[in-house]
């Protein structure tokens, strides 16, 4: 039997979203909120950089202390702000990785400094024709330095790397990088979108995930992982889904990752775009006023 939850983290796409969504459901914040006053402290955990992950976020009454866990472990921050961890890839390190992953696919740096130029990437044509949503998307921040290397200079430390291309390419380039010599310096952590052949690495300092500042996070709440519940749907939040005493598959998730909640014994939301995590929090809050109750008679 499972303790109230205390601590929830929270994938952003493919899970808190619906698909193709810029927008939480009103039924998705409702629970956001719901779950804060009910005294659990909601997390999100998210590959997206804090910058475009904060303004999903804003006018929706949640409280300006929400931990954001981005770059899929890199960088937490408060909702209002207020850093508590960061942690950068060596620019030496991050030199190799260009040249050894290039050929796969596009890359692109980020570096923790908000506004124009935190996003660096070499060529912004060959990285619209792949993802050309995110290009979009985050046009303002980006900035092109060709070649990329120019960018990772006097000690121009990135937090999170990546490459991206389509699921053969991005297998070939992880298997590259595992027979590398930086194999060892960098976590290397993958995104799938099957239905777009889209494939995402994304390269961190070395042991950073989504699972371990998540275990950072509740070490500093004195929170137990069985207190700790996680919510995801892709590959990138298997570590805290791992981790997380409590934790959900969303229904929407690959036939693999199913296969693998199975041995995990991980249970399933219904999808995304039935506002799985509003029904899975809406339990969870259910459960943890009917301990109160009781524990008060």
């Amino acid at each position: 039997m499972h303790p109230p939850v205390r601590l929830v983290a929270i994938d952003i796409d493919g899970t808190l979203l619906p698909t193709f969504s810029k927008a939480l459901s009103p039924r998705n914040a409702q629970a956001l909120r719901a779950a804060q006053v009910a005294g659990i402290t909601v997390a999100i955990a998210t590959g997206r950089r804090t910058a475009y992950t904060a303004p999903l976020f804003e006018g929706l009454g949640l409280q300006a202390d929400m931990p954001l866990i981005t770059s899929n472990g890199a960088v937490t921050r408060t909702l209002g702000g207020d850093a508590i961890d960061c942690f950068e890839l060596e620019a030496r390190v991050a030199r190799g990785l260009c040249g050894l992953l290039r050929p796969f696919g596009t890359m692109v740096f980020t570096f923790d400094t908000p506004g124009a130029g935190d996003l660096v990437l070499e060529d912004l044509e060959q990285a619209h024709e792949r993802i050309a949503v995110w290009v979009e998307a985050n046009r303002n921040a980006i900035r092109v330095v060709k070649p990329l290397e120019g960018a990772l200079e006097d000690g121009a430390n990135p937090i999170q790397g990546m490459v991206t291309g389509g699921l053969h390419k991005m297998m070939q380039a992880e298997q590259a990088l595992k027979a590398s010599e930086w194999a060892g310096a960098c976590e290397c952590i993958r995104t799938e979108y099957p239905a777009r052949d889209l494939s995402i690495l994304d390269l961190l300092p070395p042991g950073v995930s989504k699972g371990w500042a998540l275990e950072r996070l509740a070490g500093r709440l004195g929170v137990d992982r069985k207190e700790t519940m996680a919510i995801g749907d892709n590959w990138n939040d298997v570590n805290m889904l791992e981790w997380a005493g409590q934790s959900i598959l969303m229904g929407n998730a690959a036939a693999d990752l199913k296969s693998l909640a199975k041995m995990r014994g991980w249970k399933q939301a219904p999808p995304n775009d039935q506002d799985g995590v509003a029904a899975v929090l809406e339990t969870a809050i259910a459960k943890r006023t009917s301990t109160k109750v009781l524990s008060n008679r």
